[in-house]
């Protein structure tokens, strides 16, 4: 939310390192919301990988539920596994104490908008996963005032447990803040394992 591809610039690298087409695929985050996103932007990423097979997913934060959002709604038959790092998967207090304050909306857009924590937000009504999906939760933070809002641990934007999404293959917690998430070496190495082997690297990373 509120940066561009080049956010996820170092992730791409790493992985084109190991052989995968990556596609960097950048959208507009505060423009429009959710739904749009998924429905439009998410297609056209997904077209760019041409005949490429499986196609696998790594988002971080609002993307994580565009990206549920896109398969609550069309499935690839090329679908392969999915990395969410921070994702507001039950939504986010942050969003409940700040989205009636002024610019609120004007900064985080209508999706900001719309990842709640009340049932009826976007990411507590799409039900379980049913695909590969694994989940990295940061659990440091460099935002006080934001943690102040959210219950321990968290990154600064998001609470640990509620990264959590029902029908998940693997969760795991690393001390990083939430907008370096996709920056951190060991997170990278979380993701290369996750698309390699669908598990994380519990016992060599000692977690």
């Amino acid at each position: 939310m509120a940066r561009t591809e080049h956010s996820m610039d170092k992730m791409s690298a790493e992985l084109s390192k190991e052989g995968y087409l990556v596609v960097n695929y950048g959208y507009p985050s505060t423009s429009e919301n959710i739904d749009e996103i998924a429905t439009t932007h998410v297609a056209k990423a997904v077209s760019e990988c041409e005949n490429a097979a499986p196609v696998n997913f790594v988002t971080h934060s609002l993307g994580g539920i565009v990206l549920r959002k896109y398969l609550s709604m069309t499935k690839p038959e090329t679908l392969g596994r999915v990395v969410m790092l921070g994702p507001p998967n039950q939504g986010s207090e942050v969003v409940d104490t700040l989205k009636n304050v002024p610019g609120f909306k004007l900064i985080n857009g209508p999706a900001g908008m719309q990842l709640g924590t009340d049932d009826d937000s976007v990411p507590n009504s799409l039900g379980p996963v049913a695909y590969p999906v694994g989940v990295i939760a940061g659990s440091a933070t460099i935002n006080p005032i934001l943690s102040q809002m959210l219950p321990n641990p968290d990154d600064g934007k998001v609470s640990v447990e509620r990264t959590k999404v029902d029908g998940m293959s693997d969760h795991i917690v690393v001390p990083v803040s939430h907008p370096f998430l996709m920056h951190n070496p060991e997170v990278i190495a979380q993701v290369k394992s996750f698309l390699k082997a669908g598990k994380f690297l519990r016992d060599e990373l000692g977690r």
